[in-house]
């Protein structure tokens, strides 16, 4: 084997290295929304800790990740679709983080909501678990997309980041209503918007990522693009 050859096939198991600790990254991080849901559900104090404690594991992902590519680019300088591989690997994984903030301030939230008694009260909005739902899906099908580079269910992805907002909105009207109804129900309110808020933040960073997998594979950048104009990007043969 010739020292180039030798040196193209390191770069390609450097690459797919940095591609596995994503998918990890990304697996802990679904693993961490779906605990804090149900801690919110449920006022489970073990489960509200364990999910609080877990995102030192994934901060020390994202750091991993980012130093693994400061390497790539430092040894190896790519260029072209390995360099933009590299850059949303950057950008993928600092959204991975911002979804794992939002899961520990969801434990956070369920904290207090049932230390105060507001558990029962929290369970009168399930749409902050069908919004839960949807951003699970989201991410799940954007990681899927980037494990595959195929940016073809990225479109999807953005187009549901809106029914997010829709079941945000619901859960804000239901709230106010309570809280002009009930003052009583306020403090546990105001924190159910938060809750719902996070929520609605993760669907965004999963949007993100989706994104980033569509400049991955066509080189496009489609943030800040309409639904639409991502469509046209994504069937571009």
């Amino acid at each position: 084997m010739g020292a180039t050859e030798h040196l193209s096939k390191q770069f390609e198991a450097d690459l797919d290295a940095t591609r596995t600790r994503v998918l990890e990254m990304g697996g802990l991080v679904e693993a961490q929304i779906l605990a804090a849901i149900d801690a919110y559900a449920s006022g489970d104090a073990a489960l509200i800790e364990r999910v609080i404690e877990n995102d030192r594991r994934v901060n020390a992902h994202e750091v991993a990740i980012d130093g693994a590519c400061s390497h790539i680019v430092v040894k190896r300088q790519p260029a072209a679709s390995d360099l933009r591989l590299i850059m949303a690997v950057s950008k993928i994984v600092t959204d991975l983080e911002r979804i794992g903030d939002e899961a520990e301030k969801i434990a956070r939230m369920a904290k207090r909501i049932h230390e105060e008694g507001g558990g029962p009260f929290a369970q009168r909005f399930p749409a902050i678990r069908h919004a839960a739902q949807i951003a699970v899906r989201m991410l799940r099908q954007a990681l899927d997309a980037f494990a595959r580079l195929d940016a073809g269910p990225c479109a999807d992805v953005v187009k549901e980041d809106a029914a997010i907002d829709d079941e945000f909105r619901s859960v804000l009207r239901s709230l106010i209503t309570y809280m002009m109804g009930d003052p009583r129900t306020i403090s546990t309110a105001l924190e159910i918007v938060w809750v719902a808020k996070a929520i609605e933040r993760i669907g965004d960073h999963a949007k993100n990522l989706a994104e980033q997998v569509i400049y991955i594979v066509r080189g496009t950048d489609v943030r800040h693009s309409p639904p639409a104009e991502v469509d046209r990007e994504v069937a571009k043969e």
